[in-house]
């Protein structure tokens, strides 16, 4: 290291948890253990078909598969679309659809409004996977209810609401 940079004191243990106990880091721990829960209530669910369920069971679905249940609109959505709303890249979004197209979730169909484009589109099962995903959401959202009590949940969906709505700085 050339001398005229300065160097600062490593860290004690004691000034370096804030790393992992910062708001950031427990949202997200918060958000993986949400959603490993929704898909753990999804592969109970007997009203899932039983290959998706297996599916869930054996963690091939994670929670970015669960991107497409949460921004897929019910009248269907152009890749393009789909992947801005859930803040992937059209890459990465085709790719989970090409995954959510073979388990049988969605399908692509022609744009009606754009004979260029296609429209990813829930099918009969994918609306089943749909309601299935909302009862495992009411199911863990209970049970952080119940875990943290019902006025501190309160605050927290308050504050995430707020939060998330405000955009940066």
């Amino acid at each position: 290291m050339p001398d005229f940079l300065p160097t600062a004191p490593a860290p004690t243990p004691a000034e370096d948890g804030w790393r992992q106990t910062h708001l950031g880091r427990l949202l997200g721990h918060a958000m993986r253990r949400f959603d490993a829960r929704v898909l753990q209530l999804m592969a109970q669910n007997v009203e899932v078909p039983l290959a998706l369920s297996n599916l869930a069971a054996r963690d091939q679905v994670s929670a970015a598969h669960v991107h497409i249940t949460r921004h897929l609109a019910l009248q269907g959505d152009r890749l393009t679309d789909l992947a801005q709303r859930a803040g992937m890249s059209k890459q990465a979004m085709a790719t989970l659809v090409d995954q959510c197209e073979a388990w049988g979730l969605v399908t692509r169909e022609a744009d009606p409004l754009d004979a260029r484009a296609r429209r990813v589109c829930f099918t009969p099962t994918g609306l089943a996977w749909l309601q299935a995903f909302r009862d495992a959401v009411a199911q863990a959202e209970a049970e952080f209810r119940s875990e943290v009590g019902k006025d501190v949940a309160t605050v927290v969906a308050i504050g995430l609401e707020a939060y998330a709505g405000g955009g940066p700085g």
